[in-house]
């Protein structure tokens, strides 16, 4: 099943207020389980450059149901996943993206935020995820 449009914007709403309260500027993607945008938002003064990687942040943590930080460890030079953010037109693996899972281990979607530093950005899809999603994403087995 798809995220609907109401809980995906009711993610974008639950980011957007943490970035305020963080005081920073973001693009909020929210993606489909085909990795179709479902919805976004631009906040004034939020970086042009930060639209394509919120995107992509989303589709990452989509394409692989787990968090685009998880990734950015596996594909380090001399690690498992190195060179990965080559593929599939181009993924981001440092924090910022996060699946969206039912409560019944689902994926529906992925957020995908951008326009500070990753620990914001990464707080910032968690606010949006926990409105509409579970943290806890089934492990795979390859994964450590």
């Amino acid at each position: 099943m798809h995220v609907t449009i109401e809980n995906a914007e009711r993610a974008i709403e639950a980011a957007r207020k943490k970035a305020i309260e963080l005081g920073t500027q973001m693009c909020i993607a929210v993606v489909d389980s085909g990795g179709n945008l479902k919805a976004f938002y631009r906040m004034d003064d939020a970086w042009v450059g930060s639209i394509d990687v919120s995107i992509k942040k989303a589709k990452t943590a989509l394409f692989f149901g787990m968090p685009t930080g998880e990734i950015g460890k596996l594909s380090q030079p001399g690690k498992p996943l190195f060179g990965i953010e080559h593929s599939n037109e181009g993924l981001i693996t440092f924090p910022g993206g996060l699946p969206i899972v039912d409560k019944d281990g689902v994926m529906e979607g992925a957020i995908g935020v951008s326009g500070s530093t990753v620990e914001n950005d990464h707080a910032v899809a968690s606010a949006g995820l926990a409105v509409v999603g579970v943290s806890d994403i089934p492990a795979h087995p390859w994964r450590t």
